[in-house]
């Protein structure tokens, strides 16, 4: 109808300006989650989304149990959807379109799918449409009454392209439909309606696009470890920069899971210079998404994935610079021989090697042992058990020139010490434990 037409009628109802781009954009989405089912997805006309999924039928639990999938997925996305499923694509097209109850829009035998789309109005059918008067005039209101005209006749009235569209929505005709072929790249932005002042509230909307991106993941069989999360302002004359959120994964996720955690942590520890009018989520780096399974039978407890998605997490929550492992250096000084570094970077550098036996507890300063007889004693004497190593590293920085023992006192306990070399008079230190 006209604008004026329907204001008329009903002077209450919400005109909004139609936005292609935007019917377009939620189109690709769509699609992008249905790739996940089958790799033959087809965008047709009029919002309309063909999926053939008759080699994925046995993996997702039956035709129902995938339409229902299909379904939640294009919902989590923030979308309405109808679904139908029929033997033929032009068919689930039509039965899609058609506003009843969810029993009449899924046909699995051709005869049912026919028993259906007879009942259609005619005028869905959209190369029926520029005939619409004269179909009215001649009593085809329906898809049946339509099938039922003599076909010389009716193409002779309305040309070819009706009659082929009315045969292959009955399955008579082969359909040929060009693939859906998702982005390189993703982006993806949202104009909020209203303005955001809670986290929660963005984390609601962050949560459409991590949705959105683990579809385009799926359909392109990729994984992305580097994303970036961008949060607009306002604009004009109070104009703010956005606000950016880089998000880098120690593992690569392709899984919404595995996505909103590290970035719910995130925003957690954000605070919002001003309100959020609209939000947009891009990738930066990406690699191959791993196999499902790689093994029979795997082996229980953590796997090396799960343990960088808990550093991812843990990164989040705490801040990157607060997750650290021990790493060994390349120093032959027991002292700067152990570092911590961040946990998600690069490993170091391996350590030298390879080196005798190390006490569990090294000391942070070597405590000096006073001597009974020839012996040096911790309070009893100790006896040597292996010995000398040693060790003579560090003339640019602290040089170190020591003979290290294993000793062992009257209790069995087991010490680390060392005895000077550069000394008149050496001396014997304490520098580690034994478990």
């Amino acid at each position: 109808m006209r604008r004026g037409g329907a204001q008329a009628l009903a002077p209450e109802v919400l005109l909004l300006q139609r936005d292609a781009q935007a019917e377009r954009q939620a189109s690709e989405r769509v699609a992008q989650a249905a790739l996940r089912y089958t790799p033959r997805v087809v965008l047709a006309d009029a919002g309309t989304l063909l999926m053939d999924v008759g080699a994925s039928l046995r993996l997702f639990g039956g035709p129902r149990a995938l339409l229902a999938l299909v379904l939640a997925d294009v919902r989590g996305l923030g979308l309405h959807v109808r679904g139908a499923m029929a033997p033929t694509a032009r068919g689930a097209g039509l039965l899609a379109c058609h506003d009843a109850v969810p029993a009449r829009r899924r046909a699995l035998r051709a005869t049912t799918l026919h028993r259906l789309l007879d009942a259609l109005p005619a005028t869905l059918l959209a190369e029926a449409r520029p005939h619409a008067d004269w179909l009215a005039g001649a009593g085809c209101d329906t898809l049946g009454a339509l099938r039922r005209l003599p076909r010389a006749a009716l193409q002779r009235r309305s040309g070819p392209a009706l009659v082929q569209a009315l045969d292959a929505a009955y399955g008579k005709q082969a359909e040929v439909h060009r693939g859906y072929v998702p982005p390189d790249h993703f982006f993806q932005r949202i104009d909020l309606v209203e303005r955001l002042e809670h986290v929660e509230a963005v984390l609601a909307m962050a949560a459409r696009l991590v949705a959105a991106l683990c579809a385009w993941l799926g359909a392109r069989r990729r994984a992305v470890s580097t994303l970036t999360l961008a949060l607009e302002h306002e604009r004009g004359r109070h104009a703010r920069a956005p606000s950016v959120l880089p998000l880098a994964l120690a593992e690569p996720a392709w899984r919404d899971a595995h996505l909103l955690g590290p970035l719910r942590e995130h925003l957690a520890r954000w605070h919002l210079p001003a309100p959020v009018t609209a939000l947009s989520l891009a990738t930066q780096a990406l690699a191959d998404a791993p196999d499902a399974s790689a093994t029979l039978f795997p082996e229980p407890g953590a796997t090396p994935a799960q343990h960088r998605r808990l550093l991812d997490l843990l990164a989040a929550r705490l801040g990157r610079e607060r997750v650290r492992a021990p790493a060994a250096c390349s120093d032959h000084r027991p002292e700067a021989a152990n570092a911590w570094a961040s946990a998600l970077d690069a490993p170091p550098a391996p350590a030298c090697g390879p080196f005798q036996e190390r006490p569990f507890w090294l000391l942070p300063v070597p405590r000096p042992l006073a001597m009974q007889g020839d012996k040096p004693a911790l309070d009893t004497p100790l006896r040597l058990l292996r010995g000398p190593e040693r060790i003579e590293s560090g003339w640019w920085d602290a040089a170190a020139a020591r003979d290290y023992f294993v000793a062992e006192d009257e209790r069995h306990v087991r010490y680390w010490i060392y005895r000077e070399r550069d000394a008149c008079q050496a001396r014997w230190f304490l520098h580690g434990l034994f478990g």
